[in-house]
């Protein structure tokens, strides 16, 4: 890329695929913007740039791209391909770009724990990367693997659906006590209804929200 093109992101602001940082302080927790790009359709990470679109540049270009990397490898998995290029913005300034593909391999974590290798997976939405949840973190594995999903059109079904012919969307709490199920059988349901493509789920950081797939 090349200033301009730094320059036109920038302009449009931080979005569900751009994401700007003022330089790489705290690189463990940059890393969930990658992941939550990697997790959901993709993005751009632009470290040099303020949070109004302003772009001073770094001085050292090469040392945050250096701890930025190294946290990717550390803190990622699975492992993240991720297209870093440093862009001159002037004779000592630079800004450093990382390019994130939407990922194969869902879902992506951000490790917390490095003797269990637990961790994290992010979203994102709009502006900003959340938590995935139980049911999203699913989706995403399932979603990645392209097979056919096929569910029993039950009671429980009918009623989800009579509720959302009449409602926007629901969420899991909402449907648990709608159809007096357990957690663990309105979880199953609403993410096998999201995989054969009758729902669709918007992600949250309090509660998901599940509506009528539009055709």
């Amino acid at each position: 890329m090349e200033f301009n093109d730094i320059k036109r992101l920038a302009a449009g602001g931080e979005s569900e695929t751009v994401e700007f940082k003022r330089k790489a302080a705290h690189p463990d927790k940059i890393v969930k913007e990658l992941v939550a790009f990697a997790n959901t359709r993709g993005g751009y990470l632009l470290v040099g740039v303020n949070d109004d679109g302003s772009i001073p540049g770094l001085k050292f270009p090469e040392d945050d791209a250096y701890v930025l990397d190294q946290a990717i490898k550390k803190y990622c998995k699975p492992a993240l391909k991720v297209r870093q290029e440093i862009v001159p913005i002037s004779e000592n300034r630079a800004v450093v770009l990382y390019h994130v593909p939407q990922g194969k391999r869902k879902p992506y974590y951000v490790i917390t724990d490095f003797e269990t290798r637990w961790g994290q997976a992010f979203v994102r939405i709009e502006d900003k990367s959340i938590k995935a949840s139980k049911e999203v973190r699913e989706i995403l594995k399932r979603s990645s693997k392209n097979k056919g999903v096929k569910f029993n059109y039950g009671e429980k079904e009918r009623i989800l659906i009579d509720y959302l012919d009449k409602n926007k969307n629901i969420t899991l709490n909402q449907f648990k006590k709608l159809a007096h199920l357990n957690t663990y059988r309105a979880s199953r349901t609403l993410v096998l209804l999201v995989l054969a493509n009758v729902l669709s789920v918007e992600p949250s950081d309090k509660d998901d929200l599940y509506s009528l797939k539009a055709i």
